[in-house]
């Protein structure tokens, strides 16, 4: 190798001394005492710079790969800025070409050349500390087997009102399972476009749906969307399962013919395709992608766009999550991995969390969408505040692909994770709108969890939104937040409805009974859990002006 193979526009002689050298036994005693002379010159400049090279990144083959792997920071060379960026370890000045000294012109005319520094002492810049950003919920939307608007959604709850019910979509004589919290009519009449009514998912048009009535809950019209700075306004809105019609259908015709497939079919089915619609549908420019952790889906979006305006990113987020798997393949797919509920003969009854009688949870379909918006930036268009959303985590069992590990390890570090995060003391959590979704082993893992969390404050109240809605899966958790947040708006806790004989270790004072209770809430934490061990916990409470 020579000279000339490794020019380039950062040709200064430090820049050089972090590149490869090699040396060929016939190389001349006059290269050597060059190469000796040049050594000296960088131990003298080290020595007055205060950087430290280690021997062999001047020797080794490595090439520039070393200087990139090793994440180097810069720091001034008095003499080399003397000799204006024209020492190369390479070569001589004399044998720079026009072409290279102009090349090499912008780094001697900066100011002053650097020698490079290793990561060991990388140096830099303390940011100067600001106060965090505040994230408060100023809209909601829901789509649900109970209701489709966020104020009849939460009185159905209070009033115990089952969304369950025999399925009538399609024909489920083959299946054991003939229940589900299925939507009986829903309309896109002035949310969603008729064409797109008809080409969509239903997945798809529940957070569209959704999302836009988290819109008109929070006050912003089109007049205000179009003063937003829709570079600072996102959509994170996901998906378990996504388009399931939509792929079911597909099947079918490629049975047929490829040709007969129809040609939405694979933007239709990706889980990111609601979110993408809601932002052109707006105009929003800011983050905008889809989470999919099966039943923890919504819960994971909920966080990150809380962590996109806590940054400074975003004013402005759309989040929570979308399901409709109320169909053959989705109710199959459900049976074969054992988990439904079999109670055919008294569907209002089948989802009954913590009671001794449970055999499975509820299939259900639904969205749910939260409207978080910086809390300066509420305030200065006056927005209704419902609560404040103050943290939350998620973590991974990392132990079953669908049950929790037996000493709830995962479940209690995310929460204790979503504690500290928040800087909230255990004492203060008083409400758990908890995942319990009717499962004999998964209920009592958490609240055996919960017990071990919180288990010495006598306020704590916890109840489960899917006695009643059934599990939505990867909407689940943005709709039972939307539970949380009204259940801080209103200060009455839903009921545990069908829990008539609590399973054994199941303490009442702790578990919300068959009828709706008052409570002040000081901070409330909602759980969702996923197949393959993803558990994630969300805070909110009370917006205080501060």
């Amino acid at each position: 190798m020579v000279a000339s193979d490794l020019a380039s526009p950062l040709r200064t002689w430090p820049v050089a001394a972090c590149m490869s050298v090699s040396f060929e036994k016939d190389h001349t005693q006059r290269r050597l005492s060059h190469w000796t002379k040049r050594k000296k010159f960088v131990s003298k400049c080290i020595n007055r710079g205060g950087a430290y090279f280690v021997s062999n990144k001047l020797t080794n083959s490595s090439g520039i790969q070393t200087l990139i792997s090793s994440c180097l920071t810069f720091e001034p060379c008095t003499e080399l800025n003397n000799s204006k960026g024209q020492f190369t370890l390479l070569a001589s000045p004399n044998a720079w070409t026009r072409k290279q000294r102009s090349m090499n012109r912008p780094a001697a005319l900066s100011g002053k050349t650097v020698v490079v520094r290793p990561a060991d002492g990388v140096a830099t810049k303390k940011k100067q500390l600001t106060k965090q950003r505040r994230v408060v919920v100023t809209g909601m939307g829901v789509v649900t087997p109970i209701g489709d608007d966020a104020d009849v959604f939460y009185n159905n709850l209070l009033e115990g009102v089952s969304g369950i019910s025999e399925i009538e979509a399609f024909d489920c004589a083959q299946f054991p399972t003939k229940i589900a919290g299925e939507i009986k009519s829903f309309s896109t009449d002035g949310w969603v476009s008729p064409k797109l009514s008809k080409r969509a998912d239903k997945f798809t048009l529940y957070l569209l749906t959704a999302g836009k009535k988290a819109l008109a809950d929070a006050g912003i019209t089109e007049e205000i969307i179009g003063k937003l700075d829709r570079r600072r306004c996102g959509v994170i809105i996901g998906s378990a399962l996504g388009g399931m019609a939509i792929f079911q259908d597909a099947i079918e015709a490629y049975r047929v013919s490829y040709r007969k497939m129809n040609p939405f079919c694979i933007p239709f089915t990706t889980t990111n395709i609601g979110s993408a619609l809601l932002a052109m549908d707006l105009g929003w420019m800011g983050p905008n992608y889809s989470i999919s952790s099966a039943c923890a889906t919504s819960n994971f979006c909920i966080l990150n766009a809380a962590h996109h305006i806590i940054t400074g990113e975003s004013d402005v987020m759309l989040c929570g999550g979308s399901d409709a798997a109320v169909l053959p393949i989705g109710l199959g797919g459900f049976m074969a991995c054992g988990s439904l509920s079999q109670r055919n003969g008294e569907p209002t009854k089948a989802s009954r969390p913590w009671d001794i009688n449970r055999d499975g949870f509820v299939i259900g379909d639904g969205a749910g969408v939260l409207l978080l918006e910086d809390l300066e930036h509420a305030k200065r268009r006056g927005a209704k505040i419902y609560a404040e959303f103050l943290g939350g985590s998620y973590t991974c069992d990392a132990y079953h692909l669908t049950e929790h590990h037996p000493h709830g390890s995962g479940l209690a570090l995310c929460i204790e994770k979503a504690l500290a995060q928040s800087g909230i003391a255990k004492e203060d959590v008083n409400y758990v709108n908890a995942y319990g979704s009717s499962t004999p082993r998964g209920d009592l893992k958490e609240y055996q969890t919960l017990i071990r969390c919180f288990g010495k404050n006598p306020e704590l109240r916890v109840n489960s939104t899917k006695s009643m809605t059934g599990h939505l899966l990867g909407a689940s958790g943005a709709v039972e937040a939307v539970a949380t947040v009204k259940a801080i708006q209103t200060g009455w806790v839903h009921p545990n409805i069908n829990l008539e004989n609590p399973d054994e270790g199941m303490d009442m004072n702790v578990l919300v009974g068959i009828k709706k209770e008052p409570l002040d809430i000081k901070v409330a934490l909602s759980n969702s859990f996923g197949f393959g061990g993803h558990n994630s916990s969300i805070l909110f409470a009370p917006y205080k002006c501060i």
